[in-house]
């Protein structure tokens, strides 16, 4: 009977554990949620559909600049420090978050250069995100320590810092009334919450760290920017290409659908957070557990999206328009297959976690451009056949296909794995 107390009550702490951390994470993609969805509503009421998709198009540009920095930057932290001791933690973030500023410090100045270049109010709003580039990636690279470390708590209270700030920024914005505004706002109260991610962790960034992280986790690092900028890149050729051929218009209609199953979205953007750390520790302590929890994860996010978008499609016209304004009429009628798209994408990110904890980078690398490439030839392909709704419909066909080559690269990795670990039987 003790012998059976000793090994229950240290599986059920541990259960507790990832009970924990899976909550802190939760919460803190809430607050995420809440605050990239508040900055949408506003944004897309003050300004109308148009100037909407210009400041869309600002948006997916940092989506690849923000993942060009948690490829070289906070993947590999994830993957290699999660759980270790503390003095090895705190060395490790502070050259990890030295990667990050100064990622955002020399893609600021190229986004910085393209605004003055491209001109307008496009090319406005891209200078303004060269300026706060820096402060937004450093932002997100405390949330990825946090984590690593076990200390869900922490990023979201940075979110929470964030949130706050967000408030009186927008304020001022909308009493100014333009995008690059709008981006400064952002950026800006991103930039106060980055300075006390500095407090929390007692950390200093260390630039001068950056080319020695990048230089000793570049086994993962190369492999995880590529297969970042090609997840994020496509997103941007999605978005400029529906721009160029129905209208920069139709770019606000999608993002609108977006903004309406946000939570997922911005829970899909900031998995990597919670997911990837906790099956890394699943993969040490029972490797034969990492798919069920990925299976788990994957359907989980699924089902949940597929339910949020069925309850979207009950919400009457009035108190769409009361959110949206006029971005509204165009964004309703594609809730449909963007639900789709976000369900499809959620099942993927479970089998993309585990191959991320297995560091079967190769794998992971060519899921995410085949991914990748189905993304932008359904999203763009739909665009040219039927307009801003066939791109919706393209991308949701593009997602489930990507998702099953996700989960047939898991498996693949998987036997691999569980064929090295098995040792070698020896005969007389």
């Amino acid at each position: 009977m003790t012998a059976k107390g000793e090994t229950t009550t240290p599986a059920r702490s541990a259960r507790r554990a990832v009970a924990g951390r899976l909550s802190w994470g939760l919460a803190d993609q809430a607050a995420s949620s809440v605050s990239n969805f508040v900055v949408g509503v506003y944004v897309a009421r003050s300004l109308g559909a148009t100037a909407f998709g210009v400041f869309t198009l600002a948006w997916v540009t940092y989506g690849v600049v923000l993942n060009v920095s948690r490829g070289l930057a906070t993947d590999p932290l994830m993957v290699r420090y999660s759980g270790v001791p503390d003095a090895s933690w705190r060395g490790a973030t502070a050259r990890s978050s030295g990667t990050a500023l100064g990622v955002g410090t020399a893609l600021g100045a190229v986004c910085c250069a393209a605004g003055a270049v491209v001109g307008g109010s496009l090319g406005a709003a891209l200078a303004c995100l060269g300026v706060v580039l820096p402060g937004l990636l450093l932002q997100d690279a405390w949330r990825f320590a946090f984590f690593a470390a076990g200390t869900g708590r922490k990023a979201f209270v940075n979110d929470v810092v964030w949130g706050v700030a967000l408030v009186p920024a927008l304020l001022v914005a909308a009493r100014v009334g333009t995008v690059p505004a709008f981006v400064l706002a952002w950026g800006g109260s991103a930039a106060l919450a980055a300075l006390y991610g500095c407090l929390q962790s007692g950390i200093r960034p260390r630039l001068s760290g950056a080319r020695e992280w990048i230089r000793a986790h570049r086994d993962l690092g190369y492999r995880y920017l590529v297969e970042n900028v090609g997840n994020s890149g496509a997103s941007q050729l999605r978005a400029y290409g529906l721009g160029a051929i129905a209208g920069v218009g139709a770019v606000g209609e999608i993002r609108g659908a977006e903004l309406l199953l946000g939570p997922f979205l911005a829970l899909l953007m900031g998995l990597s957070l919670v997911t990837v750390a906790e099956a890394a520790r699943i993969l040490r302590r029972a490797p034969r557990q990492l798919g069920t929890f990925c299976l788990l994860l994957g359907g989980g996010q699924a089902a949940a999206a597929l339910l949020w978008g069925g309850a979207l499609l009950l919400v009457p016209d009035r108190l769409g328009e009361l959110v949206l304004g006029g971005v509204w009429s165009g964004a309703a009628e594609l809730i449909v297959p963007v639900t789709l798209g976000v369900a499809g994408a959620g099942l993927g990110t479970g089998a993309a976690a585990g191959l991320r904890a297995l560091g079967a980078a190769r794998r992971s690398l060519r899921s995410q451009l085949i991914a990748s490439a189905l993304y932008v030839t359904g999203g763009l392909g739909g665009a040219v056949v039927a307009g801003t709704a066939g791109s919706a419909w393209g991308v949701a066909a593009a997602t489930a296909c990507g998702s099953a080559v996700w989960w047939l690269q898991l498996r693949s990795a998987l036997r691999e794995h569980h064929r090295n670990t098995i040792p070698e039987v020896r005969t007389p």
